[in-house]
């Protein structure tokens, strides 16, 4: 059986284009199972997963557990509020903890950029990053790749353009990394304010210009201008960012040809997409959802056969 070329999914950049095209083998396998009657598989029965949220995420958490639960897991839920959670020392204490329950896999989401790969170090278990900062979150970019590979039929060749808050997304910056390592064009559109200053060393180009930018890609991945993160205001109104940077019917009907529109979500409606662009056959938002389950199957089923395979 082919394996992963690593014991932990701590970014994309640190794993290989055949990697990512075994998860979406094997997420192809799993996506069947979800449309089965039974959704589960005995897969994971013997493995003790622990969800380590540090910062809030509903859809993300629910991903993870419904996947963990449909592969047979135990799982274990830890939520701790980012205001009560002091920087490294409580890092380290919630670790020792986990090993103390015998923790084979640790789902992590925390503040702090690099959290999972300090955790990788210090301990046994295999970690899943579930977004770090703003710096990656991979399960995203895959399931999002994973979801222009359904539509279209392959990543490789396609053109993708990234519009919004890149400066603060890590969903911007691992599909960069994903897209890129598949073989897809990538180009990035927001405001100046919110694109990073030196994103053209990752081989991206910068499109200003809404217009231009749909009418030169196959798919746009809208992403939503993320308020908690900014300490000061990027732009000034929301309605100016709408005017500029929103999807609504009329341009998208205005276009060249016919694009596919993503979202990783929460969508702010009538903000980076109106309602009638969010609900149109255009958008795969819902199939995103849908293959983020099969997708995070795939990884935990992936890592965890390593486990197994060192204790035997």
């Amino acid at each position: 059986m082919k394996e992963l070329s690593v014991n932990h999914l701590l970014g994309i950049k640190y794993i290989t284009e055949e990697d990512i095209q075994l998860i979406f083998e094997t997420a192809d396998h799993f996506k069947e199972v979800i449309n089965r009657p039974i959704k589960k598989v005995p897969s994971l029965r013997d493995i003790t997963i622990a969800n380590l949220f540090f910062e809030n995420s509903t859809r993300t958490r629910l991903s993870f557990e419904l996947a963990e639960k449909r592969l047979s897991a135990d799982v274990i839920n830890f939520s701790a509020a980012s205001s009560s959670v002091k920087k490294g020392e409580t890092l380290i204490d919630t670790v020792n903890n986990i090993l103390s329950m015998k923790v084979d896999m640790v789902v992590m989401r925390h503040p702090n950029p690099g959290a999972g790969v300090f955790l990788s170090k210090h301990v046994k278990a295999s970690i899943v990053n579930a977004g770090d900062g703003a710096h990656e979150h991979p399960t995203q970019a895959l399931l999002d790749c994973y979801s222009i590979r359904e539509r279209l039929g392959d990543v490789a060749g396609k053109k993708v353009v990234i519009v919004g808050d890149i400066l603060h997304s890590r969903v911007a910056l691992s599909n960069i990394f994903a897209l890129q390592k598949l073989g897809a064009q990538v180009k990035v559109c927001g405001p100046k304010t919110l694109i990073p200053k030196h994103i053209d060393k990752l081989g991206v180009e910068v499109e200003g210009d809404l217009r231009k930018a749909l009418n030169w890609c196959d798919v746009a991945n809208m992403l939503r201008v993320q308020n908690e993160r900014m300490e000061i205001s990027y732009f000034p109104t929301t309605r100016e960012y709408t005017q500029q940077f929103g999807v609504n019917k009329a341009l998208l009907d205005s276009l060249d040809k016919k694009i596919v529109l993503m979202h990783p979500g929460p969508i702010n409606r009538g903000v980076e997409i109106t309602s009638d662009v969010a609900d149109s056959k255009q958008a795969i938002i819902l199939e995103q959802v849908q293959n983020g389950v099969a997708v995070r199957m795939a990884v935990l089923y992936l890592l965890a056969s390593k486990i197994q395979h060192h204790e035997d």
